[in-house]
């Protein structure tokens, strides 16, 4: 075994290179954190997996400015409709209708609450974009190459990582570790971290299949058919318009059997009796390119770590939360999760924050995996058949209605998630969506002037917070872009959306999140904002 002596120094190490990690390398180069991404797989998996992300997870790629390689890259247009069916197979004379709360993410009103919609994206094509973007900003991506151990101390983390084509293994000294490596991450489990909630619900084998149904559908639109042959909890997903190329899925036992047990031939005949078509053409392709990897197994459950954190240790993704795929939850979560954390590692290692800010990724994060997990366990209960116990709430209110309460947020609004478009500029709630038609550096809305600086937006008559803030935020060396509804942007819903008035103001993080506000004016605005900014950014 080849060892390289000299240590390897990156301010972020991040293990895993499927979704969230990429988002998180994305996201930690955005704010120009110098990482480093490993990945033990030689390519990305050709898998759909997620088909579709939420229009607050665009809004966030937006920022990153992705926004238009998604479209680019979508699988639909503007018309598409998600149009589930369940059915014994696809050859059945009859469909059932599955009620798609996925199309609620998108209210009818959905100009109102966002500049962006429904992205109509897979994680495949997705994971392609984000690689070459975190590439592009400047992150460190390696593929093939493996975390073989790592301790951490006071001061950061050592990392021991191989490059699985040579063999040669490389010390990495980082800050921060963060663990995007799945949900058996075996990150998570050296830490000794348990887990919430009822556990593996059932495994499942997937296969990507060249397969001829439209003899089944005759003329039928289906993006997702949920079956009972060859047994109960079979589907089959639409990979292409066309309905000649589908994802296939059903239940086996890893206790009983293998992997490799499933030949092409074995695939063929399963899928055969999926369709209802017995004498079906079916060609099983690799699902990573330039290998032979055909079938894959997952575990479908839900669980939630007990705790986001460990130390200079995080928890990203799948490995901080087991999600149904019912509601399309876990992916944008595992997103959001990083965006939460990114913005926090940011500031903390540019001196900006103190310390204890990233304790609050825990306490903000930690409660919307909890809500993403039960909701998507009610909609699998109500989908393959038993029937929902958990109340079921509006799609657009899960993914984009939740709110924080942490030492990051001055006087946090406790209470359900509800609909974007009630959102009023709550601290703890995602700033809402106004249109400025581009009266600063283009920008079209609200959420476009997130994402880097703290922002605030101040009433008509809050002059004075513009200039406070300005020379508070200077003086504690925090970045902040200040502006006024009515002056430096448009708006005139602004105030109103914002619940400030004329006269007052409001705090939002980088992450879009509102830290703070004001319904009117104070004597000493500078004096306020500095306290508000010492406090968000847990400076003492």
């Amino acid at each position: 075994m080849n060892v390289q002596t000299q240590p390897t120094r990156t301010s972020v190490l991040v293990v895993g290179g499927s979704l969230t990690g990429l988002s998180s390398a994305v996201f930690l180069a955005w704010h120009g954190v110098p990482t480093l991404l490993v990945e033990r797989h030689p390519d990305l998996l050709m898998h759909p997996r997620l088909r579709g992300i939420t229009p607050r997870t665009v809004e966030i790629f937006r920022q990153v400015g992705i926004e238009q390689a998604i479209k680019d890259s979508s699988f639909a247009g503007a018309e598409f409709a998600w149009r589930p069916v369940r059915a014994e197979t696809m050859a059945d004379e009859h469909y059932d209708a599955v009620e798609d709360e996925e199309d609620d993410d998108v209210p009818e009103d959905a100009g109102a609450v966002s500049p962006c919609g429904f992205g109509p994206i897979d994680q495949d094509k997705l994971e392609l974009i984000l690689r070459s973007r975190a590439v592009e900003l400047g992150a460190d991506v390696r593929f093939s190459t493996e975390l073989v151990s790592f301790d951490q101390d006071d001061e950061g983390v050592t990392a021991h990582i191989r490059d699985r084509r040579t063999g040669e293994t490389t010390t990495v000294r980082a800050d921060y570790l963060i663990a995007c490596d799945g949900w058996a991450s075996p990150i998570r489990q050296h830490l000794g971290i348990s887990l919430d909630g009822p556990g593996p619900l059932f495994h499942t084998i997937t296969a990507i299949v060249d397969a001829d149904l439209r003899p089944a559908t005759r003329g039928r639109k289906v993006t997702v058919a949920y079956l009972q042959r060859p047994q109960p909890f079979t589907i089959m997903l639409a990979h292409n318009e066309e309905g000649t190329r589908w994802v296939f899925g059903t239940g086996y036992s890893p206790e009983h059997e293998k992997l490799e047990e499933y030949t092409d031939e074995r695939v063929t005949e399963l899928v055969r009796a999926a369709a209802g078509l017995p004498d079906l053409q079916v060609t099983v392709r690799p699902q990573i390119p330039g290998t032979q990897h055909k079938i894959f197994g997952f575990s479908i459950g839900a669980q939630v770590a007990r705790q986001y954190r460990s130390g200079r240790v995080f928890l990203v993704g799948d490995a901080a939360h087991l999600v149904p795929p019912t509601g399309g939850f876990g992916g944008n979560a595992g997103i959001q999760d990083a965006h939460n954390l990114a913005w926090k590692l940011a500031a903390v290692v540019r001196g900006e924050a103190g310390p204890s800010l990233l304790d609050t990724y825990h306490d903000e994060r930690r409660p919307v995996g909890l809500l993403t997990m039960t909701q998507a366990l009610a909609r699998f209960g109500d989908r393959m058949g038993p029937g929902a116990e958990t109340p079921l709430l509006d799609h657009a209110a899960v993914s984009m209605g939740y709110r924080y309460q942490s030492a990051a947020i001055l006087d946090p609004v406790e209470g359900d998630p509800v609909t974007p478009a009630k959102l009023r500029g709550e601290p703890g709630t995602r700033a809402p969506h106004v249109p400025i038609d581009g009266g600063v550096a283009g920008a079209q809305s609200t959420i476009d002037l997130y994402g880097k600086n703290a922002v605030l937006l101040a009433g008509p008559g809050g002059s004075d917070w513009v200039n406070g803030a300005t020379s508070a935020a200077k003086e504690l060396g925090i970045p902040l872009d200040a502006y006024r509804f009515g002056g430096e942007i448009a708006g005139e819903d602004g105030p109103e959306r914002y619940g400030i008035g004329t006269d007052g103001a409001v705090l939002i993080r980088p992450d879009g999140f509102v830290a703070w506000r004001s319904t009117g004016s104070v004597a000493d605005p500078a004096r306020e904002v500095e306290r508000v900014l010492r406090t968000v950014w847990c400076r003492s």
